[in-house]
């Protein structure tokens, strides 16, 4: 029997390869090359299937031009690389990788929380430049944590973990907003209170953003969402780009009316506005709150999983979209 044949779209742990070579005629790219729209087509013209990372976009366009694929596996929890409208139209699988990277985000989304509260990165960049000569009573005096008021915008399962990591390890009080509200279960382990958006932003000293992107949540914290912050508060998003109005909170840092903010995901990444490089009061990470060995090995044999699922049993184990093979 012909073996489905699948694509790699970026370069993966060896050892994931050769699992997915046990099952599948693979084209793997060792090396690396992110390929253009027009490229990712041509590979996929002759594939069954396709390990994406999240950054190649598999639209209505690229599905007419490759008409033999029928599942594509994020190694991301998110999928707004996919046209899932498109995608399930023409009877392509879409699938993600949720649940195995919940903790590691979590807990890198409060290392940022902390890194901007404490303003880490303005104290290493000072000490680099060798400015570091005295001790003053007011040198990179930051927001305090503990005790604070902690705001979550998007209260999935790892929003979840961001408040019970506040909570429980430092006396926050959490507040959160979702389009949908926790059980009273949920609440109760989280130590977390539903509010308003509007008192959300009003009442939070330190803000992490957590919430999917999608078009309704674009810009979702633009101007006036930051005009309604504390000027003494700080914001973090480790959701998606295009949730945050980058241009605007480039404003906002510069003219001091939010205290700092620390970002890991942009619009338009892997290129940052250039006017958020130009201001001091800000953390920026290129995209890794789920960067641990473990946790990105853990992520790739999901995808894996879901394309041998998908071929061999008919179903994949994770799916974003109504379709079966």
């Amino acid at each position: 029997m012909t073996k489905p044949r699948i694509l790699i779209a970026r370069k993966i742990f060896p050892e994931v390869v050769q699992r997915l070579s046990g099952h599948f005629d693979v084209q793997a790219n060792d090396a690396d090359v992110p390929w253009t729209p027009q490229e990712l087509a041509a590979q996929l013209q002759d594939k069954d299937g396709a390990l994406t990372t999240g950054s190649q976009r598999i639209d209505g366009e690229l599905l007419a031009a490759c008409p033999r694929l029928k599942v594509v596996a994020n190694m991301a929890v998110g999928y707004n690389n996919f046209d899932v409208a498109a995608m399930t139209a023409a009877g392509v699988q879409g699938t993600n990788t949720p649940d195995v990277l919940t903790e590691t985000t979590a807990d890198f989304g409060f290392a940022l929380l902390m890194a901007t509260a404490r303003r880490m990165a303005e104290a290493e960049h000072y000490l680099r430049a060798g400015l570091w000569q005295n001790w003053s009573y007011d040198m990179f005096a930051g927001s305090e944590v503990h005790g604070s008021t902690l705001g979550i915008l998007g209260m999935g399962r790892i929003g979840q973990g961001i408040a019970r990591r506040g909570a429980h390890g430092f006396g926050m009080q959490v507040i959160y907003h979702n389009r949908s509200r926790l059980s009273d279960e949920l609440e109760a382990e989280c130590q977390a209170q539903y509010v308003s958006k509007d008192e959300l932003l009003a009442r939070a000293d330190h803000l992490v953003l957590v919430l999917p992107y999608s078009p309704e949540s674009h810009h979702a914290m633009g101007e006036k969402e930051l005009a309604q912050m504390k000027p003494t508060a700080t914001l973090v998003n480790i959701a998606r780009g295009g949730i945050v109005d980058d241009a605007a909170l480039a404003r906002a840092l510069k003219d001091r009316r939010i205290a700092a903010a620390g970002l890991d995901v942009f619009e338009g990444e892997p290129a940052v506005h250039p006017a958020l490089l130009q201001v001091p009061n800000v953390v920026l990470t290129p995209h890794i709150a789920s960067a641990t060995v473990a946790t990105r090995l853990a992520m790739a044999n999901l995808a894996a999983d879901n394309l041998i699922a998908f071929f061999e049993a008919g179903r994949a184990l994770t799916p974003v979209n109504a379709v079966t093979a």
